[in-house]
């Protein structure tokens, strides 16, 4: 008998593949594949500031100086994220595990970047390139590979006929939800087309799903998420999610934590050491994970998530319109905070950037800004 697969995107908000002359969502002769996102960086003034919120929120510190630190997840591998002492706080790139270190030699050669030994804190070599946005992207390998931490451990779930817990009681404690790893970063665009064709291009990433705005499919998506494509081996839903702004922009990266219980009870350690929460708890449509929005102490979004779904290379992308309400199956609706609508300094300089948009060369048009509104009222 052959085998049956289930079909991902039926019946849940997403409407069934490409039509005729839609975008792909991958190309057929990238220069390397990626296999996996390996660190974010930024830049920000207060370190102690920074690490007392990643300490809350689940890091482990991997490296310190006082110039940088390095925080890990439980998993063996690099670390999640590098923050460097900076003068102003911001988005500094990704960086990208490459398979294999022919692959940043491969991707060197084509683009013209050298390779370069990378600091001994971090070990391997890498490749700097920059996407057309301007950020900073990294292709590494042969990275030091921090070992496994021990981390926590699933509940154990009492479910229907088949009971896995009989004389015992459930008290998840109120700790910090274990990070285990990073999951995915998410990036604005004004020219969002021709930043998502490079990262096809350029790393052979490959689209799970298309948004579009309603009434405006005919003008192409307008947000993806991309996976790694490693063949028959399944990959997170996705690693990078790009979006079409009125700026270019980090949005939010994500985090797995071991289960729901983690993620609640680390959300209640954090709500009384007086963080923020942006938007949760819920389960998202698009890569299925139960999520859980914080605002760090600079105003950067970061996300706790379990159970995400994992996609090999077969799957074809899906096609669904943008909606407010269909960033979630089930949850609190979104927030202003997580819109970036709420009233402050935050929500100017989206209007700002809004207005200046449209006055530039990019994708960003009138047209889309009646889209884009359509989103936040829906």
């Amino acid at each position: 008998m052959p085998e049956v697969r289930s079909d991902a995107h039926r019946d849940l908000h997403v409407d069934q593949g490409a039509l005729p002359g839609e975008h792909p969502g991958r190309i057929g002769n990238p220069i390397i594949k990626v296999a996996d996102l390996a660190w974010l960086e930024f830049r920000k003034p207060d370190l102690l500031k920074a690490e007392a919120f990643a300490l809350a929120f689940g890091f482990s510190v991997a490296y310190r100086t006082p110039e940088e630190i390095h925080l890990r997840g439980t998993r063996a591998g690099t670390a999640c994220v590098i923050i460097r002492k900076g003068a102003r706080t911001h988005f500094a790139g990704a960086a990208f595990l490459a398979g294999e270190e022919s692959d940043v030699l491969r991707l060197a050669e084509v683009t013209g970047h050298p390779v370069q030994r990378l600091p001994e804190s971090i070990g391997g070599i890498g490749v700097t390139l920059h996407d057309p946005g301007g950020k900073t992207v990294r292709v590494v390998a042969g990275t030091r590979r921090l070992p496994q931490l021990p981390g926590q451990r699933a509940h154990p779930i009492n479910v229907s006929e088949s009971p896995a817990r009989i004389n015992v009681t459930q008290r998840p404690p109120r700790v910090p939800a274990g990070v285990e790893r990073l999951g995915h970063v998410v990036l604005a665009r004004t020219r969002y087309l021709e930043n998502l064709n490079w990262y096809l291009e350029h790393l052979g990433l490959i689209v799970s799903d298309f948004l579009y705005y309603d009434g405006q499919r005919e003008r192409g998506p307008v947000m993806a998420f991309l996976r790694c494509d490693r063949g028959n081996t399944p990959t997170d839903h996705h690693t990078l999610a790009m979006t079409l702004g009125t700026s270019d922009r980090y949005v939010h990266s994500a985090y797995q934590v071991c289960d729901l219980d983690a993620l609640a009870a680390g959300g209640e350690f954090l709500a009384i050491r007086g963080y923020r929460r942006s938007w949760g708890i819920g389960r998202h449509i698009q890569g299925s994970q139960i999520f859980d929005y914080w605002r760090d102490p600079d105003g950067f979004l970061v996300e706790h998530f379990s159970d995400g779904d994992l996609f090999d290379s077969s799957l074809e992308p899906g096609w669904a319109p943008m909606t407010a309400s269909g960033l979630a199956q089930w949850g609190p609706p979104a927030t202003k905070d997580f819109l970036g609508t709420a009233p402050g300094r935050r929500s100017l300089r989206e209007l700002r950037s809004l207005f200046s948009s449209l006055h530039r060369d990019n994708e960003f048009d009138a047209q889309r800004l009646r889209g884009l509104l359509k989103v936040a009222n829906s």
